[in-house]
């Protein structure tokens, strides 16, 4: 499908791009034309198509409205561009909408490019896809008039869509009847029966395209950030294992922090203890050589104290106790001394 372009080609561009210059040209409400970097269905965009009269070998330029609106419609219906803005060329002759505007409603369309959106899953990037050296394109269409219930008369035209070509395919599926040179115009314009040659995908190689900004997914968006080039994030080829060390991180970084003691080791410990070590040995070696067991001398090496004497340390001394008692009885004498000496109040009153 082809459902944006991209149209700022001024009114006299119209007939170069479609190889028109030798027979005359004539503009028809080419006023409603406005240039627009986003042009959508329902816009005002010029199309080439033959003069009235199988003799006359003239070609006029007139402003259509895109989307057909077929001359069957009823008067009281309110127009809809968005139901038949592509014509597709494998059943274009099947359906009554198109079959009746081959013969003689064939025409020409040109533009500077146009847009495609390639699937990514359930996302949609949008492409502008132009010619390389920047001429115009030229697609095939189909024209129709209509005339509603206040007696105005609507022309409309439909872009003609076929296969993509071998290169196109990884952006679309299908894409518009490119006519790359003045045969394939000529044919499409004039021939009696001819003209279904043309109707096939555009394999040449002077095609090109490239993402652009999702914003001129909105037919409001308009500017050259239209057709700016972005980058987009591919992931590319990445190799399993890189998915496994992913999730080895993630799981690590999900773990409880443990904490770790960084308080330096005392290797002075370590060496007492060695030096405790080897003298116990030195020590067992020199029983051994005395001839006397451990148990012989164990008040010559003492290790921990006997209980006794522990707890007679732990005693206080009945000296002590009575020092202690003598001396708060003599402190409670001198501080009872002190307090007799005293003046009382009955002394003031004895002095007057």
């Amino acid at each position: 499908m082809c459902g944006r372009t991209r149209c700022s080609l001024r009114a006299d561009d119209f007939p170069r791009a479609c190889h028109r210059t030798t027979a005359p040209t004539r503009l028809l409400h080419i006023d409603r034309y406005r240039p627009s970097n986003n042009v959508s269905p329902g816009f005002n965009v010029p199309i080439i198509r033959r003069e009235d009269g199988s003799e006359n070998e003239g070609h006029v330029v007139q402003c259509m409205k895109w989307g057909l609106i077929p001359s069957f419609t009823k008067k009281t219906e309110k127009p809809d561009h968005y139901k038949m803005f592509n014509a597709r060329s494998e059943s274009i002759d099947e359906k009554a909408s198109f079959r009746r505007l081959l013969p003689k409603n064939r025409c020409l369309v040109a533009v500077d490019g146009f847009y495609e959106w390639k699937k990514d899953g359930s996302k949609k990037q949008p492409y502008y896809i132009h010619f390389k050296d920047g001429r115009p394109l030229v697609f095939a269409a189909l024209y129709d008039s209509w005339q509603n219930s206040e007696g105005e008369i609507l022309y409309t035209f439909t872009i003609v869509t076929t296969s993509s070509s071998s290169a196109f395919q990884s952006l679309h599926d299908r894409m518009p009847v490119i006519l790359g040179d003045k045969v394939s115009t000529d044919t499409w314009l004039s021939s009696t029966s001819g003209f279904k040659s043309v109707m096939k995908p555009y394999e040449e190689s002077d095609l090109s395209w490239y993402p652009v900004t999702p914003a001129m997914g909105k037919p409001s968006f308009d500017g050259p950030e239209c057709i700016k080039e972005i980058q987009i994030k591919t992931e590319g080829n990445i190799p399993i294992s890189k998915f496994f060390s992913r999730k080895r991180a993630v799981d690590e970084d999900t773990k409880p922090e443990h904490k770790v003691c960084h308080e330096p080791v005392k290797i002075e410990q370590t060496k007492d203890l060695s030096e405790e070590a080897k003298t116990e040995e030195e020590r067992d070696s020199n029983l051994k050589s005395s001839g006397s067991s451990p148990s012989q001398n164990v008040t010559k090496f003492p290790i921990k104290r006997e209980y006794d004497s522990i707890s007679f340390d732990s005693k206080p001394s009945l000296a002590n106790i009575d020092q202690v008692s003598v001396n708060a009885a003599k402190k409670k004498e001198k501080a009872k001394a002190v307090d007799d000496k005293q003046p009382t109040l009955f002394c003031y009153f004895g002095k007057r």
